[in-house]
């Protein structure tokens, strides 16, 4: 009798999700915060978000595919314990967090923030706003999320600039490469970060990438928050040189009195990019997709990482 394919996932609302499967698969919810119910798992699906403190507990069990909720994976190497093969959730939080990037940017652009606050005194308040059509927007980043914020941007008919690592020309858009940022900064209205976090981007928007920026630049971040110098961020906002549009900051969580929470020309929203009803359905697909390629013999997709 051929044994079953063990399936473990954080919650039972995900192991409701995924059903149905095919038989020979056996699915069991264990959230990584204490040790493993079997010491072989074929497949295990770790907790959304950070999850780097329960990586650990997979050097107590055998598993073949470790399938991440999230896009991210920097800092994983380091927790990942010797042995496993690691899988991001690409293709799932694309679409919604580019969908926040507009939004951000939107709403920067056409001062809600203060339509808000108005609305809470009832009062009646008209504002001229830069809006987002003809703007000179900065792409920083073209991947996943980089190439689904474009996509977007597309009808709101910008003037858009896309930058990554290396130049090339890649499906008719010509991507800069990193390097020619210090030419390309200076006429950028709204710059867009999408970059992964790790070593290598790591304060790449500092005091310098912000001096250049134009006066009233709006600067969007959606991808990690140490890709911004927090520091040198807040004095240029607090001396209304840069406006900021942020889902990830640095420190995060954002505690309570930092000043970004505060000063003018600050929207903030808590890590929420790929937090929309269109997750459910897109990791339980791609969980089915890992489960149905590991029954045929495939390789599974998505694999970022080999410990």
């Amino acid at each position: 009798m051929t044994a079953p394919l063990i399936v473990s996932v954080p919650t039972t609302r995900l192991r409701d999700d995924i059903a149905p499967l095919p038989e020979g698969v056996e699915v069991i919810v264990w959230e990584m915060k204490d040790a493993p119910p079997r010491d072989h798992i074929d497949i295990v699906v770790p907790p959304y978000l950070d999850v780097s403190e329960l990586y650990p507990r997979l050097a107590e069990v055998r598993a073949r595919l470790v399938q991440s909720q999230s896009i991210g994976y920097d800092g994983v190497a380091e927790a990942l314990p010797p042995g496993h093969v690691f899988a991001n959730a690409a293709t799932v939080h694309e679409a919604a967090t580019a969908e926040l990037a507009l939004a951000l940017i939107l709403a920067a652009q056409r001062g809600l923030p203060e339509f808000v606050r108005a609305q809470e005194r009832e009062h009646w308040q008209t504002l001229f706003t830069a809006g987002l059509a003809d703007r000179r927007v900065l792409l920083l980043g073209y991947g996943g999320v980089g190439k689904a914020v474009a996509a977007r941007l597309a009808p709101f008919e910008v003037d858009l600039t896309v930058v990554a690592s290396r130049s090339r020309d890649e499906d008719g858009v010509h991507v800069h490469g990193v390097d020619e940022l210090p030419a390309l900064l200076p006429d950028a209205e709204i710059a867009v970060l999408t970059l992964p976090g790790g070593d290598a981007t790591k304060g790449i928007v500092d005091d310098a990438f912000l001096a250049a920026l134009p006066d009233d630049a709006l600067v969007v971040n959606v991808g990690r928050g140490p890709l911004v110098d927090t520091d040198a961020l807040v004095d240029h906002v607090r001396r209304g040189r840069i406006r900021a549009a942020l889902d990830v900051t640095d420190p995060e969580p954002l505690p309570e009195g930092h000043p970004l929470w505060s000063l003018p020309g600050v929207l903030i929203a808590p890590h929420v990019g790929g937090a929309s009803g269109a997750m459910r359905p897109r990791i339980a697909r791609l969980v089915r997709t890992q489960i149905e390629r590991m029954l045929r013999g495939d390789e599974p997709v998505n694999v970022v990482l080999r410990s």
